[in-house]
């Protein structure tokens, strides 16, 4: 994988999204850092991945251009974020295989896109709970749903969750990452 840290169309696309107010005031260079732990998360059978709540397409648009092989779908319910992200995929090159769709992650997790994801990201979307009801229904069995995750040193934010109602097993952190792999009952 080529440097992305110094990749001039994301640093564009994230630099303009902060002029926008889609990002916050975080250097461009530490979100890509950061959304390159959930590219290292990523297994390489994997061809699938859906960013729920992906507001600037963090880490989605990094996932895209690090991972040429894998078919990407950025999901925000706010239009003004997916207009601009539109924009930015063309602008990288990207529309051959990331969608952008505009839509609740609720009910396009439960029709749509039901089990159709090899692997869910998600930053920032939301309480655990939330988290861990929107994703995995998302993700097909066996697959993984890989959520950003605070400094190690302020303990798990899992404790309490009923992850065996999810179908998700108990996370496993790897950097600034929490990878849950997700088995659905057989119907």
């Amino acid at each position: 994988m080529s440097d992305l840290h110094a990749h001039e169309g994301l640093l564009r696309v994230f630099g303009e999204a902060q002029r926008v107010g889609a990002l916050g005031p975080v250097s461009p260079i530490e979100v890509i850092s950061h959304s390159l732990s959930f590219v290292d998360a990523i297994p390489e059978t994997a061809s699938t991945c859906a960013d729920l709540g992906t507001g600037a397409g963090v880490p989605g648009l990094v996932v895209a251009v690090a991972r040429p092989g894998l078919r990407v779908f950025l999901i925000d319910r706010r239009a003004k974020r997916t207009d601009f992200l539109r924009r930015a995929v063309v602008s990288l090159g990207l529309d051959d295989r990331v969608t952008v769709v505009t839509g609740d992650a609720d009910e396009l997790g439960r029709t749509t896109y039901h089990h159709a994801m090899d692997v869910v990201t998600c930053r920032g979307f939301g309480s655990p709970e939330t988290t861990i009801r929107l994703s995995t229904p998302w993700v097909r069995s066996g697959g993984m749903v890989i959520v950003s995750e605070p400094p190690a040193d302020q303990g798990s934010r899992w404790l309490g969750v009923d992850l065996a109602a999810a179908h998700t097993s108990a996370p496993s952190r790897l950097g600034a990452v929490a990878v849950f792999h997700v088995e659905h009952p057989a119907s």
